[in-house]
């Protein structure tokens, strides 16, 4: 996969305050967009169970075991949906701000890359609404592990959604999976700009327990796991691009509304009045550098066509005088 904060973002590093309002609107608009994309639930179903068709014929079909795991060992399920409900929520902030503080230069195309692929997601759900295994049929062999085991948590029957508010989520929103995709975009970050080896484990760690996760609690297909890679690719791939058109858009938008600075002209003092060749405003200081304060010869001035050779002779003739 392409990495998507290689190159360090010259300029201005971001401030907090144009930050946290720029999030808050894509993630308003993404959580908002979640509800507006409700499909047909007949059609989501069908959804559903071609990629379980799918995946049993290319024998990836690893979602059954994982819940029949989870379902019977409260010790794995339990911390299991308490990671599902809580750690995509939690983790991606945490690196999120971790970069903008300790990698200042690589943040805003971390940040663009998370943006841009959270958006490509919006679009796979609006296109494909899918229908996740555990709400499939029951003779299709799934658990809701979350169900299951709603009442050592906040969440209900309706997903991770605390209980009472299932009515805010789209259940149906199951392909591309955003969880493991932001989990390997917490991954890739870790990896490439953590100093500590934990940290770095921790990058490898995260997306491989959050794609066992996802289908163990039956919230997800293996298919679905693969398209939120998929996104985050593309997201990388299209986060330069998207960030020179960013600045394209705010360089225009600041020529449109830039203040117009009204032209410094020297004002006129003389008020339409002009002085002569020569002449001098009562008052006015000279300085001795003037050529025209410097003090008149003595005597008159020799005529201007006496020869230079007469001069020459008077002198020789004073000089033998004195002699």
């Amino acid at each position: 996969m392409p990495h998507a904060t290689t190159a360090p973002v010259p300029g201005q590093r971001p401030r907090w305050w144009t930050e946290l309002p720029l999030l808050a609107l894509v993630y308003g608009a993404y959580s908002g967009g979640r509800l507006l994309v409700r499909g047909d639930v007949s059609t989501a179903v069908d959804h559903g169970l071609r990629i379980l068709d799918l995946e049993k014929a290319l024998f990836l079909n690893a979602e059954h075991p994982l819940n029949r795991l989870f379902t019977a060992h409260p010790s794995i399920g339990i911390p299991a949906d308490f990671a599902y409900a809580s750690l995509h929520y939690l983790v991606t902030p945490a690196v999120l701000i971790w970069m903008f503080r300790r990698h200042s230069a690589a943040y805003r195309r971390a940040r663009t890359w998370l943006m841009t692929s959270t958006m490509l997601g919006l679009i796979g759900f609006t296109l494909m609404p899918t229908c996740p295994p555990r709400l499939l049929a029951a003779g299709h062999g799934f658990v809701d592990t979350m169900a299951q085991y709603s009442s050592y948590g906040w969440w209900g029957t309706e997903a991770s959604a605390p209980r009472g508010m299932g009515g805010m989520t789209n259940q149906y929103a199951a392909m591309p999976s955003l969880h493991v995709g932001w989990a390997l975009w917490c991954g890739i970050l870790l990896w490439r700009h953590a100093r500590h080896p934990l940290l770095r484990a921790a990058g490898i760690a995260y997306p491989l327990i959050t794609v066992i996760v996802v289908m163990g609690t039956a919230n997800h297909y293996f298919l679905d796991a693969v398209a939120g890679a998929a996104v985050m690719g593309v997201g990388a791939l299209l986060a330069r691009p998207v960030t020179r058109l960013a600045d394209r858009v705010k360089d225009a938008v600041q020529a449109r509304f830039a203040p117009v600075s009204p032209t410094m002209t020297s004002p006129d003092v003389s008020a339409g009045c002009k002085t002569s060749a020569g002449e001098r405003i009562p008052g006015q200081r000279t300085t001795s550098a003037d050529p025209t304060d410097a003090a008149a010869p003595a005597g008159p001035p020799a005529p201007a066509d006496v020869p230079a050779a007469a001069g020459r002779a008077a002198g020789g003739d004073a000089a033998k005088a004195a002699r």
